[in-house]
């Protein structure tokens, strides 16, 4: 036997190390597999972690509008026409992560945000139909005469 150390067999192997086993750092932990050392953030920055499919950016949109919209409505009224809003974004949003499952996650948000979007919408139809039936019973009453 040669006191020199072995040259690697197989391309990423390690001098020293037998196919098929693991292979070490300086640190004694392993290279390959298992969670990044202490302080190093997986994936790199900027990218998600591998593995991890990132959120539509819409999704979540969809999901705040129609919250705002449809819990602003009780609180002062106004925020009602962001329904049409999420309705449209998050119907928009759910057809391309759809479409790209592979590429897109947030499926559930978008489609929260698009049933909150249609029930704001909803609310709002029955207001300007009450306003609207509001002003003609107005004006029907305004026009009767007793003479």
């Amino acid at each position: 036997m040669t006191d020199q150390p072995s040259q690697p067999d197989q391309p990423g192997q390690q001098p020293g190390q037998q196919p098929g086993q693991p292979a070490w750092n300086q640190y004694g932990q392993q290279q390959y597999g298992g969670p990044p050392p202490y302080g190093q953030p997986y994936g790199q920055p900027g990218y998600p972690a591998y593995g991890q499919v990132p959120m539509h950016p819409q999704a979540t949109t969809a999901l705040v509008l129609g919250i705002v919209g449809l819990g602003g409505t009780f609180v002062c009224g106004l925020p009602i026409l962001l329904g049409p809003f999420a309705w449209f974004v998050g119907a928009r949003a759910k057809r391309e992560i759809d479409a790209e499952p592979q590429r897109w996650r947030g499926a559930g948000e978008a489609n929260i945000g698009m049933v909150l979007g249609i029930v704001s919408t909803v609310l709002l139809l029955l207001a300007v139909l009450a306003v609207v039936l509001f002003i003609v019973i107005a004006v029907a009453a305004g026009n009767e005469t007793n003479y």
